[in-house]
């Protein structure tokens, strides 16, 4: 684990209050608690969460930088796909799941209103009041003209919606429960205080969590000490937005792979990874509230629940061959290369979310339409479905 940077006073008393409050669940639960109740607590605890702290946590201020925060092209390349789809409905929304600073939405909607495809509104699902104000500011700024067409919500709509609902970045940030299996044999790991610090402990797990974890080992070929885990809510995630989606385009960008990959022999400690000030590594413990936690996405997972909730598979694949398809290379093209400053920060941005050892491969683009009959821009190149 890299040394990291300690937090200053006022972060640190955040964290603090923070973990006397996980420490009096410990003790409720029979002082194992557990780790998806811990991750939900850690990131979205009101007001304490890293989530609901006000603290920044996008950028170069902050912890991690997303891919709208390494400037534009990502949002335009969106645009692109969002408005293949709004262009074949008469009435159409935009609802975008958390929305970060909200830099994605304010490129998304400039582009849009470029090319004429404006939706009729442009939803953000956010919990998080810290977080809502952060991107009322960024749109404020961005593009104070659009103002009218936003609309901010704490929950999805009462009734479905026609057009598009995407998250980016969304899925890895759902809580998951964390295992370790050993000749067929599965434990819960869960969190404990313990010598004046958290620490893992191990638990049976209910029925559900046991079934669960044989039906990921069954035919996996995990050898002795495998330990992973799994998000359990995100089937019923993905199943409220696909009921909540009348016409038109589900899609999700993030980090992950299909269940067999997921689940490799090989991948015998899990895919669990904090950010703190750009550095990554694999400690949740390390002050609660002042750093993310996430886990990679089982898409194969997000495809069962999608499909059970009537939504047909449009396309699976990286998010290089996703940009691609949406026609990153003519925005490239677009630029001037006289302007050496400019071109230079395009072509590394183009970099940064194209090449395999940066977000080109890593992160997956999955789609799901319902009554959509036209092609959907960014899955006509290479298609992954059969790693689902």
């Amino acid at each position: 684990m890299p040394e990291l940077p300690l937090p200053g006073a006022e972060a640190c008393a955040v964290s603090s209050a923070l973990l006397e409050k996980l420490r009096t669940r410990i003790t409720q639960h029979g002082d194992c608690l557990p780790f998806d109740e811990f991750m939900a607590a850690a990131l979205y605890e009101p007001g304490l969460g890293y989530y609901s702290n006000g603290l920044t946590p996008f950028g170069e201020q902050g912890d991690f930088v997303t891919a709208p925060e390494s400037g534009g092209l990502f949002g335009r390349c969106l645009a692109q796909c969002i408005a293949s789809v709004l262009t074949t409905l008469s009435q159409g929304v935009v609802l975008e799941l958390g929305a970060g600073s909200g830099v994605l939405a304010a490129d998304l909607l400039s582009e849009l209103q470029r090319l004429d495809c404006l939706p009729e509104r442009y939803y953000i699902l956010e919990r998080s009041a810290a977080m809502r104000a952060m991107q009322e500011d960024t749109l404020a700024r961005r593009i104070p003209e659009l103002a009218g067409r936003m609309e901010w919500l704490t929950e999805l709509p009462a009734q479905p919606v026609s057009g598009v609902i995407f998250g980016n970045e969304v899925a890895d940030a759902l809580p998951v429960k964390r295992f370790c299996w050993s000749d067929a044999r599965v434990t819960e790991i869960g969190v404990a205080w313990q010598d004046d610090r958290l620490s893992d402990c191990e638990s049976p797990g209910n029925a559900d969590f046991q079934a669960r974890v044989q039906i990921l080992a069954q035919g996996a070929g995990w050898s002795k000490g495998y330990s992973s885990e799994y998000c359990p809510s995100l089937p019923a995630w993905i199943g409220s937005l696909a009921d909540c989606l009348a016409q038109g385009l589900l899609l999700m960008i993030d980090y992950g792979y299909g269940r067999a990959e997921y689940y490799h022999p090989q991948r015998n400690t899990g895919t669990l990874i904090c950010h703190y000030r750009h550095n990554a590594h694999n400690d949740p413990y390390f002050y609660p509230g002042l750093q993310d936690i996430t886990a990679f996405v089982d898409f194969t997972a997000i495809a069962e629940a999608a499909s059970d909730g009537g939504m047909q598979l449009k396309g699976y694949t990286s998010q290089a061959q996703f940009l691609v398809g949406c026609g990153i290379d003519r925005l490239l093209a677009e630029g001037d290369p006289d302007d050496a400053r400019r071109f230079l920060q395009l072509s590394n941005e183009a970099k940064r979310l194209l090449l395999p050892g940066e977000m080109g491969e890593r992160f997956k683009a999955i789609g799901f339409v319902r009554d959509v009959p036209d092609d959907v821009k960014g899955f006509s190149a290479r298609d992954l479905r059969s790693r689902l």
